[in-house]
């Protein structure tokens, strides 16, 4: 649509559109309704007329007050339906999405791709494939908002909130913060960049050489000491990690929880949070150690080991 909306760049765009049309028109009619009673009554019922004066018939009025409460109730679950879907549909993002890691602060987005590119208050992305973003705030409530694709999620400092599309229509579009997030948030601006997915391959091979996140994980890792423990010659105790993502963990507490990334995030800056069944919690903390940038870096590798078919 064009003039009152903003360009569309998926079909979750256009539905939430249909919707909200649906929802005005709704509003209008009831609206226009109450206001034509209001006036009638104004003008049947002012002083000095001789129109009627007094109650209704006790069955008159209960047939009518079914049938506006029948009918509003109907409406409104009806609308209620159609919204729940529409949200639905897109919270879980299908198998295989292209995984690009958000990690706001003030008063920037700063964006990481697949193959390590990052980019900073820009995000690119191939149209006809399921595109989910994994974002972070390294300080305060951020709220990343694409009105090309009516999309908006919270981004909070100290956990994850992911966001998923398929958009359909290549181009130049919008990127805010919708939450106040400091004096400079009015700033906290940036370009989301559509792209066919022969032009996002040539313009991810265009850009200065980089490792991919994973293998950047790995050599983190390392560094870090997590493989003097993790590994299978080591002499101390600690869990496979080998396909450690998406599995269910059994824990020491008898709970069992899905190792996603708020659980391998917690593992590695609270450890003793969640400890696994059958080990001592000695693996030490790495708050204050692991960044948010480093934190994107192991869970690529963390995840990379899902499919691989020897430890690590």
């Amino acid at each position: 649509m064009s003039g009152a909306f903003p360009a569309t760049a998926s079909a979750y765009a256009g539905e939430w559109d249909r919707f909200f049309l649906v929802l005005v028109a709704v509003s209008g009619i009831v609206v226009a309704a109450i206001a034509i009673v209001i006036v009638g009554f104004s003008i049947r019922y002012r002083r000095g007329s001789k129109a009627k004066r007094g109650l209704l018939p006790d069955a008159i009025t209960n047939e009518l007050e079914l049938t506006w409460t029948s009918v509003t109730a109907i409406v409104f679950i009806f609308l209620f339906w159609w919204a729940a879907i529409a949200h639905l549909k897109n919270v879980i993002p299908p198998h295989g999405a292209l995984e690009i890691h958000v990690l706001a602060k003030q008063w920037m987005w700063k964006a990481q791709q697949p193959n390590g590119v990052r980019e900073i208050d820009e995000l690119h992305a191939p149209v006809g494939r399921p595109v989910e973003l994994i974002m972070t705030s390294q300080d305060v409530i951020h709220s990343l908002f694409l009105p090309a694709l009516r999309l908006k999620q919270d981004v909070l400092p100290g956990r994850y909130t992911y966001l998923w599309f398929t958009a359909d229509k290549p181009g130049v579009y919008h990127l805010f913060c919708s939450e106040l997030c400091g004096t400079e948030h009015s700033r906290m601006t940036g370009r989301l960049v559509l792209m066919t997915p022969a032009d996002y391959a040539r313009w991810n091979a265009a850009q200065p050489g980089v490792e991919d996140l994973a293998a950047e994980g790995e050599k983190l890792f390392r560094s870090l000491g997590c493989s003097g423990c993790h590994a299978p010659a080591s002499s101390v105790h600690a869990p496979d990690l080998n396909g450690v993502y998406g599995r269910q963990v059994q824990l020491a507490d008898g709970r069992t929880v899905t190792a996603d990334e708020a659980y391998l995030r917690d593992s590695i800056l609270l450890p003793r949070k969640d400890v696994v069944a059958g080990f001592q919690p000695i693996m030490p903390s790495f708050r204050g150690v692991v960044g948010d940038g480093d934190m994107v870096k192991l869970m690529a590798y963390l995840k990379s080991l899902a499919n691989k078919g020897e430890r690590q």
